[in-house]
């Protein structure tokens, strides 16, 4: 059936074909399937559970009424034991699906041994890692790099990325040679760093005036770097695949530009690769997609490198680890023994070639499936976009409804900049999987079709 699109064996849309199978019946609803999870719930524990929630926890996010206990594999279940197909890893950090049986062992052992041990002091996990690291990032083409610091979080490790920049900026020009140059449509984090880089007015404006010395320019314009990157720019940071801006990716001229453009003010170059990077395009990095010409300076890495467990690190050339000096950064929880014992095993797992193989391989058949859906709603759909399993579904108009109607029938999506549902699911994934989850959004864009005539 379906999976037949995937090796190309059929022409035939798998939402039009005919319906030999309850399988096939089931992907080809003419009319949308029920409500089977309804966020609303008359449990009574469940309540009191919110209660709490709403009562302690500060608002900050806007949860719909469930509480989710535990997962496996690609799913997750409430409590009231709803099983849920889960097409957003957690804003893709559980790359290998949760309650993942080795990275369960290895938090244990290690957790028995040494959970933290401060960085006053050497541990036997971070240096094997960040070797780790580097190699497989030099055997993917990006041969300058050599060293890694690590944090906490993607935020963390913009913000150590920004500092760098500044001190090169001083050492290798004048005072004025501090402005930093990002993209619209990006997000680098909440942090005040990090989100003066941010160039959405919705996260910046409750908490300006941010940082001074930072400019923000259009994504794939070749055009304007020439006047936006000058003698007085320290760094250019860009996200090869804008996450949460909508899924846009960058081109390899405007990346080719970019390097060059840096290379002829003395400036470095930024990748931020937190949702893009580690596996989630079918590569190491998604900058392994572009020729050499592309290479960067400093690459930022976070969220699926230790599966959930926090960790951030900024991946350097020598020339840029050079300038950093003891005493210049520091954390406190970065690079402890739990979360590299992790972050080794993750990524041991992640960057091997057969992996990413078969991530790819997923990624075509999810695609194509996406693809026949944008066919079959041309009124709500504009288009797909993405590399691998960071993919955008580009709508006419705010998806919020489908991602509610969505999760009411038992897959959760997530939502990003522009009209966009990002679906970035555990690297894991099954075929089969994928198709269910086409299914599911299927019958959900018909449902929220049909309410707004």
């Amino acid at each position: 059936m379906l999976r037949a699109l995937a090796g190309q064996q059929s022409k035939i849309p798998f939402f039009t074909r005919a319906a030999s199978s309850a399988a096939a019946s089931r992907a080809f609803v003419a009319e949308p399937t029920p409500i089977t999870h309804p966020d609303e719930s008359a449990d009574t524990a469940n309540s009191a559970a919110l209660e709490q929630l709403n009562k302690y926890i500060l608002p900050t996010y806007a949860r719909p009424n469930l509480i989710f206990t535990h997962g496996k594999g690609s799913h997750v279940y409430d409590t009231q034991g709803r099983k849920y197909l889960d097409f957003t890893a957690g804003i893709a950090v559980n790359a290998l699906g949760h309650s993942d049986p080795e990275t369960t062992q290895v938090l244990a052992e290690q957790a028995a041994k040494a959970i933290h041990l401060s960085n006053l002091y050497h541990n036997e996990h971070s240096g094997p890692l960040a070797e780790l690291l580097v190699t497989a990032t030099q055997e993917g083409g990006w041969k300058d790099a050599a060293r890694c610091f690590f944090a906490n979080s993607g935020t963390e490790a913009n913000e150590g990325a920004l500092k760098f920049a500044r001190k090169w900026g001083k050492l290798n020009g004048s005072a004025s040679k501090h402005q930093i140059l990002s993209f619209k449509n990006s997000f680098h984090g909440r942090s005040m760093g990090a989100l003066s880089v941010t160039a959405n007015k919705k996260y910046q404006e409750p908490f300006s005036p941010l940082i001074p010395g930072i400019t923000h320019s259009d994504y794939n314009d070749i055009a304007s770097l020439n006047t936006s990157i000058t003698d007085e720019t320290c760094a250019v940071i860009v996200e090869p695949i804008q996450g949460e801006g909508g899924v846009f990716v960058a081109n390899e001229e405007f990346l080719a530009a970019l390097r060059k453009r840096c290379d002829e003010v003395g400036a470095l170059l930024i990748y931020d690769e937190i949702q893009c990077g580690l596996g989630r395009t079918g590569k190491v990095w998604a900058h392994g997609h572009y020729s050499n010409a592309t290479r960067p300076d400093i690459l930022t890495m976070a969220k699926p490198l230790a599966n959930g467990v926090p960790i951030g690190a900024v991946m350097m050339t020598e020339r840029v680890a050079d300038i950093v000096k003891v005493g210049d950064h520091g954390t406190t929880f970065g690079g402890n023994p739990l979360a590299c014992a992790v972050a080794h095993s993750v990524f041991s797992r992640i960057s091997k070639p057969a992996f990413l193989s078969q991530v790819q391989e997923t990624s075509h058949t999810l695609v194509g499936y996406l693809e026949e859906l944008k066919a079959l709603h041309p009124e709500s759909i504009q288009e797909i976009r993405g590399k691998g399993m960071l993919l955008g579904v580009g709508f006419t108009r705010d998806p919020s409804p489908i991602v509610k109607a969505a999760r009411e029938r038992g897959l959760l999506v997530v939502s990003a900049g522009n009209n966009t549902v990002r679906i970035i699911p555990p690297l894991i994934l099954t075929q089969d999987e994928a198709q269910r989850g086409v299914e599911i959004l299927h019958s959900s864009i018909l449902a929220v079709e049909q309410a707004q005539v």
